[in-house]
C-alpha cells in the first residue's frame, strides 16, 4: 500500500469510528416520535431526553460525553430510557414547547409527571454525569 492510500484509509477509518454509534450506546437511544416520551413515562420509566440537531457542535460534544458515561456504567442503560428529539423536526412541536425548551442542546430527565433535572448547552462531564445519576436514582 502506498503512503497516500494508507493515509486516506487511516483518516477514513477514524472518521467512520467517530460517526457510527459504538455497540450498546447511541443505538440504544430512541429517535423521538410523537407520544413516545409520554408512553415511556406512563409505563413508569425514567426518560432522558436529548434535544439535538445533527449540525450542532454542542450537541455532538454532549452526545460523546453521554455515550462515554453510558459505556462506563451500564446501569444507566438499565435504569433509563434515552430519547433523542431532532431539533430541526420538532422545535415547534408540543414535545418542545410544552416543556419550554429554549434551544437545541437541552438535556432533561423526566419521571412520571416531574422534570428531575435539566442542562441547557452544558458539555461538562461532571454536569452531565450528575444529571444521569439523577436519572439512575429515580430509575432504580
Amino acid at each position: 500500500m502506498n503512503r497516500r492510500n494508507f493515509l486516506v484509509s487511516t483518516v477514513f477509518a477514524g472518521l467512520m469510528a467517530t460517526l457510527l454509534p459504538a455497540p450498546g450506546q447511541a443505538s440504544d437511544t430512541l429517535a423521538y416520535t410523537p407520544g413516545l416520551i409520554e408512553e415511556q413515562l406512563a409505563a413508569g420509566k425514567t426518560v432522558f431526553v436529548d434535544y439535538a440537531a445533527s449540525w450542532c457542535g454542542t450537541c455532538a460534544r454532549q452526545e460523546r460525553v453521554i455515550n462515554a458515561l453510558r459505556s462506563s456504567n451500564p446501569a444507566y442503560n438499565d435504569a433509563i430510557v434515552f430519547v433523542r428529539v431532532d431539533w430541526d423536526d420538532y422545535r415547534g412541536h408540543a414535545v418542545t414547547t410544552s416543556r419550554k425548551i429554549p434551544r437545541r442542546s437541552t438535556l432533561l430527565v423526566l419521571k412520571g409527571d416531574k422534570e428531575l433535572g435539566r442542562i441547557v448547552a452544558g458539555t461538562g462531564e461532571a454536569q452531565i454525569k450528575a444529571l444521569l445519576d439523577t436519572g439512575l436514582q429515580a430509575g432504580t
